[in-house]
């Protein structure tokens, strides 16, 4: 009997030894006072490989937390592990990413999605929990340039107003093409508003003098990721014009789960030279509220839409900026808040909307406080060591 105790503890310490060794301990530190949830980021390369069968899980104590894996180069071998921290004011919290050869399933109906939409022409659309976007393709465009109907002629960023955390763009263009429409709210939300000529939620266009040159239409698309955390797509654009200067231009749009922002890295290539890279909000008629930070870099516009009220905003790194003004002009579509900034290789910034209807957020000041506590935790990440 005390022999075979003896294997007993002997096998459970080898045991445990080895999930030690196929193990990474995970410390996230949180150093604002104010709660924050967000996404850790793990670069597998850091990590254990993986025999034949065995996946990561993460584990929050005995619980397992939702994770998934990217692959970011498109390489077809993933290279991130990302999962979601909710961390208090102050708090710091341990994580442990384990080997193991069958992670516990967890199913959730939430997650971040994208993808083209032929059967509306081509759009591409995407959405967390909590908001959805969509863009207009090239045969909208050319319908446009050929005068058929239904076509769009725009780079702007169209918001789609949702107030149901699980996914509506499959649901909502079902509707159309059954021949009902999304611009009505059945209780999920509904799209009211107003692209046109504008930037819509955060397009882009180089300001010259007194005047904004921009892109037409995305041309392809790239899928890079989808899953409950994160969603990734680049879009690409025909070479465009800023007086002398030629334009090549992707962007890489990353929507994470929880978050009313989305975010935008702009590669731009020039031939020839520009004097910024200009973010635009659309202020429709003007009768809103604007504000501008500058120094947090974050900035923002409140209106009336419909029977509700509506936000949208930007947050880019504040040494980014040039300068912002309220452009207010009787063009249809062509007042907007401007934010100017440098005209870098990749300008990096944040983009979104919140309604009224959804029940989060419920006024100019309360979008505000969200915009600038977004803007601060850009610039104090959460630190996170792997052990």
């Amino acid at each position: 009997m005390y022999k075979l105790n003896y294997w007993i503890v002997v096998l459970a310490c080898m045991t445990a030894c080895k999930q030690t060794s196929r193990s990474r301990e995970v410390q996230v530190n949180n150093t604002l006072d104010f709660d924050r949830t967000e996404v850790v980021t793990i670069n597998l390369a850091d990590l254990p490989t993986l025999d034949a069968g065995q996946v990561w899980q993460v584990m929050d104590g005995t619980n397992s937390v939702l994770s998934q894996l990217i692959d970011v180069d498109q390489n077809s071998n993933d290279d991130q592990l990302v999962f979601l921290a909710a961390l208090k004011a102050k708090e710091q919290r341990q994580f442990v990413i384990q080997v193991t050869e069958r992670a516990d399933a967890i199913q959730q109906a939430i997650q971040t999605y994208s993808r083209f939409v032929p059967e509306r022409t081509d759009d591409y659309a995407w959405e967390n929990d909590l908001v959805a976007f969509r863009t207009y393709g090239p045969k909208a465009q050319r319908m446009v340039e050929e005068g058929k109907k239904g076509g769009t002629l725009s780079s702007g960023m169209d918001c789609w107003l949702k107030r149901v955390e699980y996914p509506i763009i499959d649901r909502w263009y079902k509707k159309y093409t059954d021949g009902g429409s999304y611009h009505q709210d059945d209780g999920e939300g509904y799209d009211p508003y107003h692209v046109g000529a504008s930037r819509g939620c955060g397009g882009i266009g180089v300001w010259i003098e007194d005047s904004l040159f921009v892109s037409k239409n995305f041309t392809s698309y790239k899928k890079i990721a989808e899953g409950p955390i994160r969603t990734i797509f680049e879009l690409t654009y025909t070479p465009w014009s800023a007086r002398d200067a030629s334009i090549s231009e992707t962007k890489r749009i990353t929507l994470d789960l929880g978050n009313q922002l989305y975010k935008v890295d702009d590669k731009i290539e020039v031939s020839g030279s520009i004097p910024n890279v200009t973010i635009g909000i659309t202020m429709h008629d003007g009768m809103g509220t604007a504000f501008a930070d500058s120094l947090n870099g974050f900035f923002s516009y409140w209106e009336s839409m419909d029977d509700s009220e509506f936000g949208t905003g930007v947050v880019i790194a504040p040494d980014q900026i040039i300068k912002y003004h309220e452009y207010h002009t009787k063009k249809k579509d062509l007042s907007q808040l401007y934010i100017v900034a440098k005209p870098d290789e990749t300008v990096a910034y944040y983009t979104g909307f919140a309604w009224k209807k959804a029940g989060r957020i419920q006024t100019l000041h309360h979008w505000n406080n969200y915009l600038e506590q977004f803007a601060m935790r850009l610039q104090h990440p959460l630190e996170v060591v792997l052990k």
